[in-house]
């Protein structure tokens, strides 16, 4: 039975966020304030981190988040999720990837890379054959920006995952303190969980611990690269909230085994490119709650929320129930300082200057000048990326409150 998740009223702001946390492996992380990733799109030319990328989190890195996960790194140079993704498939720019973990050392917060393949998700001018599970292409309105893909022979599977173990052994290699292994949002290892994705006859396909196979064989081998001490965290759909797609009893049985094998924390999310519009609990305000409270309850393994959390009262409520860490992206961008304004101020009544204001707290969050409520400012929060990344970065912005 899912719980559902409903934010108290009050006046004033306790400081449950800024508990600490100690994952399995032993890392302790600072607070419950979770910079869940975003597709920066600030490599370089060669694919590499860019001086403006490892910028942006030395910034973030100075803002007090209990850990930054980094955005949508590919595992591999021939198949990118977009333009401008990093990619981690060689050494040949290990030493820019150590200067974008330093920054996390130096300010004393983790950087977690995240580990990608888009699988069949990839726009038709970066690549002309995508590879995918089955060869079923992408519907829906965004069809056309994508070619159909081209089923993985059994070679094309161990070589993905052998990419995805690499990059992983890099990544500790260059000094991250963990790495988050995305099987979400309809990339290649969602596609090998989704029976609507995923129609293979062998040992990947059919049943969903078949389908979890790619997966199960990632973590694994990498386990076994990397040690016990290292994080491998986990992102992964409540559920693709598509027809016959993977559904939440699949994201449970999943959360279960991966629990057993010693992921260290999964972090909840859920869509594709083909549902967007993620049909989750907005109602309250916050995405995936009440399915990362129901997965909270069947293990004690960390469990982080991510999506539409706009109040403080919110996030509160989320951790007493159960939810182990919050997981925040576009607020990071739209006012970095946030963690440090709740450290600092706690309480801090709205002033009732709303106009050109976000007010994170007893309001939603605004953006207009007629101080009118917007739930999505992701093309607001992309442009703020680079200002950040550049030092052109937008002061005091959003206003913490309490109800």
């Amino acid at each position: 039975m899912i719980r559902k998740f409903k934010y108290l009223r009050r006046a004033t702001v306790t400081k449950i966020l800024l508990e600490n946390l100690q994952l399995p492996n032993g890392q302790v992380l600072d607070n419950r304030f979770f910079k869940s990733a975003m597709s920066e799109t600030l490599a370089d030319s060669q694919g590499a981190p860019s001086d403006d990328l490892i910028a942006l989190y030395d910034f973030w890195a100075k803002q007090g988040v209990g850990v930054l996960v980094t955005g949508n790194v590919m595992v591999d140079g021939r198949y990118l999720g977009e333009p401008g993704n990093v990619v981690l498939d060689s050494d040949a720019h290990l030493a820019q990837f150590r200067k974008w973990a330093a920054v996390g050392k130096k300010n004393g917060v983790p950087i977690w890379l995240q580990l990608n393949h888009p699988g069949k998700q990839m726009y038709r001018s970066i690549n002309q054959t995508p590879i995918a599970p089955s060869a079923i292409p992408i519907s829906g309105g965004s069809a056309s920006a994508f070619r159909p893909p081209r089923e993985m022979t059994v070679f094309d599977i161990k070589e993905a995952r052998d990419k995805f173990i690499a990059a992983g052994l890099r990544a500790k290699a260059a000094g991250f303190t963990g790495v988050q292994l995305h099987a979400a949002h309809g990339y290649l290892t969602n596609q090998f969980l989704s029976p609507a994705d995923n129609q293979r006859t062998d040992r990947y396909g059919g049943s969903l611990d078949n389908r979890m196979q790619f997966l199960v064989e990632v973590y694994q081998g990498l386990r076994e690269k990397v040690g016990p001490d290292f994080t491998i965290a986990l992102k992964l759909n409540a559920s693709d909230f598509k027809e016959e797609g993977f559904g939440f009893e699949d994201c449970k049985h999943v959360v279960k085994i991966m629990s057993d094998l010693g992921i260290d924390l999964i972090e909840i999310s859920g869509g594709n490119y083909e549902t967007p519009v993620f049909g989750s609990d907005y109602e309250n305000g916050a995405g995936f709650v009440t399915y990362a409270l129901a997965l909270a309850d069947l293990t004690s393994v960390s469990i982080v929320s991510t999506g539409g959390f706009r109040k403080v009262t919110q996030m509160e409520e989320a951790i007493k129930d159960g939810v182990s860490m919050i997981g925040l992206a576009r607020p990071f961008v739209l006012r970095p300082s946030l963690v440090n304004d709740y450290r600092q101020v706690g309480d801090l009544q709205a002033d009732g200057e709303r106009t050109g204001r976000y007010i994170l707290g007893g309001e939603e969050l605004v953006l207009n000048s007629k101080g009118e409520s917007v739930i999505s400012y992701a093309d607001y929060a992309i442009g703020m990326i680079d200002e950040i990344a550049t030092g052109d970065h937008l002061k005091a912005r959003i206003s913490l409150v309490s109800e």
